[in-house]
């Protein structure tokens, strides 16, 4: 085609992966500040099936990504990215129309496969994009925007919400959708086909189902009790399918979670963190969120700006750490970032009496928060792939991301269930100490890892 001889800038495509990076992130924290207003809509559904909104986006977000990204290289980047982002518009539109909650978290699904379809093909189009000595940076600019898209999720939902209800947080996706979809057909390349083994598709869907088995249990125990048949026998399968996953990971080919890349140290005490975090991380804003608009009475937009301090924090303290953290040592950051934000989530507790007009005492909380998370998730990222091999860095990286996502359906799954132990403010203080006791074990994990670090092998 005439078009496809145009020489196009690289950093067309840029804002195409970036983009893709941004809306598919955004969306995992977005519907925190609407989950009030959907709580409202849908009076009869349990907060442990209003739960699943947020679930079955990161579940299957996460659940995916690895499997997808061998799909890319295998059909054509372009092509897989664009099926990516029709799906992400197609489940958009379902959230925003559905009125009922079924079809809302089907289409949380939809868009979950959709954002996992997207960010490595995109990542895949942005490296043939740039020439070698560039690709560092851009990736580690695409990554900030991702880690700004989950930050800003529950400021720009509140502005959404407040203004157009919760709806309007699925249809700010439809035209964000269609311009990257128009320009992603007229500035990138479709990439040749790699030829090799067929990813572990039944291996995702095993892992998906697993982690699906495990949420269900844990929201399931809010209703029935931990000792419940039904409850039991949702953690029994949970186990089964894992261990099965962890086969498969010995003797497919090309499986989702590769046996051999676990015996690396850093790597395996790397992704027990990140989970562990991830469960603090996705926890906190929503009990957050829920108890300023249920005890104070906050409205979205209100709710909204209160927090807006700590994602503007997260994203200027990520890119300062992330340029000084093999400097400093990894190590020091993953046991003063899980610390920081145990003591500001305690402080919450010891704060939950005061008047929340003025906000003195609780808007440095915002800051010193966006402080513990900005600490924390840039090392963990690096010393996932820290001792991989160079053929191993994309993988490690995808599989650190899903463990993140994992983290953070679970750590919905078990907010949602330790709040309804405790009514009124008690709910909320089990919330909090639910978060403190995830950082602090992620701080447990990180101490065995190495303080000094060899060079990663060839």
């Amino acid at each position: 085609m005439a078009g496809s001889s145009k020489a196009v800038s690289p950093w067309a495509v840029f804002a195409v992966a970036a983009t893709a990076s941004y809306i598919s992130t955004l969306d995992m924290s977005i519907v925190n500040v609407a989950f009030y207003e959907i709580q409202k809509d849908f009076p009869n559904d349990p907060p442990s099936t209003i739960s699943w909104v947020v679930s079955a986006y990161s579940i299957l977000y996460g659940a995916l990504l690895v499997v997808s990204g061998r799909l890319a290289d295998q059909t054509g980047r372009k092509r897989f990215f664009l099926w990516g982002a029709s799906l992400f518009l197609v489940g958009s539109v379902l959230c925003a129309v559905s009125h009922t909650m079924p079809l809302l978290i089907v289409g949380r699904a939809v868009q979950g496969i959709g954002g996992a379809m997207m960010t490595p093909a995109s990542m895949g189009l942005l490296m043939s994009a740039f020439p070698l000595e560039k690709r560092g940076q851009v990736v580690a600019w695409t990554g900030s925007i991702g880690a700004l898209g989950v930050a800003s999720g529950p400021t720009i939902g509140a502005l959404f919400v407040s203004s157009f209800g919760w709806r309007s947080a699925f249809w700010i996706n439809v035209p964000v959708c269609l311009v990257t979809l128009v320009l992603a057909v007229r500035v990138t390349r479709e990439s040749e086909p790699v030829r090799g083994s067929r990813p572990d598709i039944r291996g995702a869907i095993l892992f998906t189902s697993a982690i699906g088995a495990l949420v269900w249990g844990i929201t399931r125990s809010e209703e029935r009790g931990w000792g419940d048949a039904s409850v039991i026998a949702l953690f029994v399968i949970a186990i089964v399918l894992g261990l099965i996953v962890a086969r498969r990971g010995s003797t497919h080919p090309d499986p989702i979670l590769p046996a051999g890349m676990f015996k690396e140290r850093t790597f395996t005490l790397a992704n027990i963190a990140t989970l562990l975090f991830g469960i603090a991380f996705s926890a906190n804003i929503l009990n957050n969120v829920l108890f300023q608009r249920t005890v104070w009475g906050f409205s979205a937009t209100k709710a909204g700006l209160f927090s807006v301090l700590s994602p503007i924090t997260v994203f200027v303290t990520s890119m300062i750490v992330g340029r000084k953290m093999a400097k400093i040592g990894y190590k020091k950051f993953l046991i003063l970032g899980p610390v920081i934000l145990a003591i500001t989530v305690l402080g919450s507790v010891l704060l939950l009496d005061v008047e929340p007009e003025p906000w003195i005492p609780f808007t440095p909380l915002m800051f010193i928060l966006g402080l513990g998370i900005g600490c924390t998730f840039p090392p963990l990222s690096g010393y996932s792939v820290l001792r991989l091999p160079p053929h191993q860095l994309a993988l490690g990286g995808a599989i650190n991301s899903t463990f993140r996502q994992v983290g953070a359906a679970i750590g919905v799954a078990l907010l949602v269930t330790v709040q309804s132990r405790g009514s009124g403010i008690d709910g909320f203080r089990y919330g909090w100490l639910l978060v403190a006791a995830c950082a602090l074990t992620s701080i447990c994990v990180s101490l065995f890892q190495p303080s000094r670090l060899g060079r990663t092998s060839d």
